[in-house]
C-alpha cells in the first residue's frame, strides 16, 4: 500500500463525503439550492481530495483551498445566508477544508515555493 503524504486529503475526502450527505443529515435535502451546492462541491472535493492522496500535486491543494472558499461565500454568493443550518454546514464545512489545503501548501516542502521571491 502506498503511503499517504499528506493525512489532510483523506480527511478532505471525509469532508466531500459529509457535504453529499449533509443536506440529508441536517435536514435541508427540500432547499434546492443548497443542496445542489452541497453536492456538488462534495463530488469535487472528493475528487481533488483523492487526487492529492494518490498523486500528490500542488494544484490539488489549490483546488480544494478554492472548493472551501467557495463554501465560506456560497450562502451569499447563491442567497440563503438566511437559512441557518445550510449556511453553517456551507461555512463550517468550508473553513475546515480551506484551513486543511493550507496547512498542506504551507508546510509541504515541495510545495512552499509558491511562498518563495524568486531569484
Amino acid at each position: 500500500m502506498k503511503h499517504v503524504k499528506h493525512w489532510q486529503d483523506p480527511l478532505n475526502a471525509a469532508l466531500g463525503v459529509w457535504l453529499i450527505l449533509s443536506p440529508w443529515l441536517v435536514g435541508f435535502q427540500d432547499l434546492d439550492t443548497p443542496t445542489m451546492n452541497a453536492v456538488a462541491v462534495g463530488i469535487l472535493l472528493v475528487a481533488a481530495a483523492l487526487g492529492a492522496t494518490f498523486v500528490p500535486r500542488a494544484w490539488e491543494e489549490w483546488t480544494e483551498g478554492a472548493l472551501g472558499l467557495w463554501m465560506v461565500i456560497s450562502p451569499w454568493a447563491l442567497g440563503f445566508e438566511a437559512m441557518r443550518d445550510p449556511m453553517m454546514n456551507a461555512v463550517v464545512t468550508g473553513i475546515a477544508v480551506m484551513a486543511l489545503a493550507i496547512w498542506v501548501l504551507a508546510t509541504d516542502k515541495d510545495y512552499v515555493h509558491w511562498r518563495k521571491p524568486a531569484h
